[in-house]
């Protein structure tokens, strides 16, 4: 995989991570290795503003955040960081990043496409571009195309696309936005969670030591 260089040192991976899974762990190493990233850190949301309609389908942010831990514990190169665990409430990412960044300097968020075409949605979506570098990761089954096919319309005008249309500069901040071809694993947290709920087996999609927490807890099971 050719390297993209430009791009901050210190990747930041967010998500319910509900339950975090190999495909999760899969699309950090590559970015990590495409970028050239010294660290990737795992943030594990206290509360998603755009889940809260089913609350009840989501772990306890405590357990999520043990489980990114044991999930990354054998990669010195990966770090579960409980900043929105611990500030609590709804986790915007316009309030985690500052935070983040003053800690530890110049960042690149990680992303998928899927999410990348919502970010309209988020809260002050055009200041989060001048805040951190993006990775913009694909995902099964989509694994080609533009940064800007998925860029959301009100985005566009802050930034000046490459050519190629793989990489695109904040026209103010001077911020980056890359295309990052991933071969993430078709892995969904969704599935993952039905099947704890049906009893069948989940080995060999979340890390062993994350299942054996996962089942200690019973969190996922029917009726729990």
């Amino acid at each position: 995989m050719n390297r993209t260089r430009g791009c901050a040192r210190v990747g930041v991976f967010g998500g319910t991570f509900n339950p975090i899974h190999l495909g999760h762990l899969r699309a950090a190493e590559e970015a990590a290795e495409a970028l050239d990233l010294e660290r990737v850190l795992l943030v594990p949301s206290a509360r998603p503003p755009h889940k809260e309609a089913d609350p009840d389908a989501i772990a306890p942010a405590d357990h999520r955040l043990e489980w990114v831990r044991l999930a990354v514990a054998g990669n010195a190169r990966f770090q579960a960081d409980p900043i929105e665990v611990e500030r609590g409430g709804p986790s915007y990412l316009v309030d985690t990043l500052p935070e983040l960044h003053a800690r530890i300097g110049p960042l690149c968020f990680l992303l998928g496409r899927d999410a990348f075409a919502e970010m309209a949605t988020w809260r002050q979506p055009e200041r989060l571009l001048t805040l951190a570098d993006f990775a913009v990761l694909t995902r099964p089954p989509v694994r080609k195309g533009s940064l800007a096919e998925w860029l959301p319309a009100p985005l566009a005008e802050a930034l000046e696309m490459a050519p190629d249309g793989r990489s695109a500069v904040h026209r103010d901040a001077g911020t980056r936005v890359h295309l990052v071809e991933i071969t993430a694993l078709d892995i969904s947290s969704s599935d993952i969670r039905a099947r704890l709920r049906e009893a069948r087996s989940v080995r060999y999609l979340i890390p062993d030591p994350v299942r054996e927490a996962i089942e200690r807890s019973g969190v996922y099971r029917r009726g729990s």
